[in-house]
């Protein structure tokens, strides 16, 4: 048996699974996050190659013969990851942005740890909510719902034929605006609660100027803030679980606009 003995199709196939995973998985939330070592990330993506190469493999020819075509082609994957990833980080950023703005309502702005997915400072009950609904994410199996969309990839969009059309920009700004409304639709318990309490606060100081107001107000809001935090998992785990549900669909109607037109 020569070992030596190997098809330069197979290789430039292998190759080619290989861009497409590692471009467009590590684009993605969760699995391309600071918080995974690169070692981690290096036999995830080996591992994952290994296993999808042999069902879902791309024909050797279609690899460039030029530098050129090679790096439109790596542009093209480089988008395709971008586009998928900006599906699930619309949530957390929804997420976030609700954790911030309850943080400032409750007085925490000034608080701030260090989110590991994105090594930007942010509110602390925005890092809170956004770890839980990591936790809701994966339990809710999210990250192989990931995995299922970087499947159809392989059978929609061909290396190097990324198709940008106006329909795929029209849903990207869909989810853009989707993400500032479920911000909201977290914040607005907390707020409203808030909202209440700074109201009560003022009729108090303007009935009885003598009392500090602002020294009372503070323990107050924060003792409502922390009750109606609790009761808001139950709507951040309903909006994580209709998001993750709909995922299916998401993927298919963004890759079918990213697909090349037939001829």
């Amino acid at each position: 048996m020569n070992l030596f003995a190997y098809d330069p199709s197979t290789l430039l196939s292998f190759l080619l699974t290989l861009f497409r995973i590692s471009v467009v998985l590590f684009l993605m939330p969760f699995f391309g996050g600071q918080g995974l070592p690169n070692t981690v990330k290096a036999a995830l993506l080996i591992v994952l190659t290994l296993a999808v190469w042999p069902s879902l493999a791309f024909p050797g020819n279609l690899f460039p013969m030029d530098y050129w075509n090679l790096a439109v082609m790596l542009l093209g994957e480089l988008l395709l990851g971008l586009t998928l990833g900006l599906v699930i980080r619309f949530l957390f950023a929804a997420v976030q942005t609700g954790g911030q703005i309850i943080g400032f309502q409750m007085g925490f702005a000034m608080v701030n740890v260090v989110d590991p997915d994105t090594g930007v400072s942010e509110a602390v009950t925005s890092h809170f909510l956004y770890m839980c609904s990591m936790l809701v994410f994966l339990a809710l199996d999210g990250h192989l719902y990931l995995i299922k969309g970087l499947a159809s990839t392989f059978r929609m969009v061909p290396p190097g034929q990324l198709f940008l059309s106006p329909t795929l920009t029209r849903q990207i700004f869909d989810f853009s605006g989707q993400m500032f409304f479920l911000a909201v639709k977290i914040a607005a318990p907390i707020i409203a609660s808030l909202f209440l309490v700074d109201l009560s606060l003022a009729l108090i100081s303007k009935s009885a100027p003598q009392m500090h107001v602002l020294v009372l107000g503070f323990p107050i809001k924060l003792a409502v803030g922390f009750l109606f935090l609790t009761l808001l998992f139950q709507i951040l785990s309903m909006v994580i679980t209709d998001y993750v549900q709909g995922l299916d669909a998401v993927f298919m109607n963004m890759l079918q606009a990213m697909r090349p037109p037939s001829p």
